[in-house]
């Protein structure tokens, strides 16, 4: 069965930092890109990060400088190192896969998603 799933959200306070984790299992994810997508409360769902198996990195324009997206081919596993932050960062969070080196906004895999609450 092939599935992405997703751990390390939690509260946090604002300028706080969390790491959160997605692992992918089921099949070679060689050639994919893993990143991640957001859904603050009572908003549509967005882009946040992605990295391709070669490297290639994405982020959305709110994030950089504050977030860190990384991989380990080895463990088919993507983190996200989030740094100071904001009340606005409270979404649940959702890893997800496509072929290819950039995520669209209809991957073909979605995790379950994991709730991310930073209090001011």
């Amino acid at each position: 069965q092939v599935q992405l799933v997703e751990s390390g959200g939690g509260l946090v306070q604002a300028g706080g930092s969390l790491r959160l984790s997605c692992a992918a299992s089921g099949r070679t994810f060689r050639g994919y890109v893993l990143g991640w997508f957001r859904q603050p409360p009572g908003k549509e769902r967005e882009f946040v990060s992605g990295i391709s198996s070669s490297g290639i990195i994405e982020y959305t324009e709110s994030v950089k400088g504050r977030f860190t997206i990384s991989r380990d081919n080895g463990k088919n596993t993507v983190y996200l190192q989030m740094n100071r932050l904001k009340s606005e960062d409270t979404a649940v969070y959702y890893c997800a896969t496509q072929f290819g080196t950039t995520l669209s906004n209809e991957p073909e895999l979605w995790g379950q998603g994991t709730q991310v609450t930073v209090s001011s």
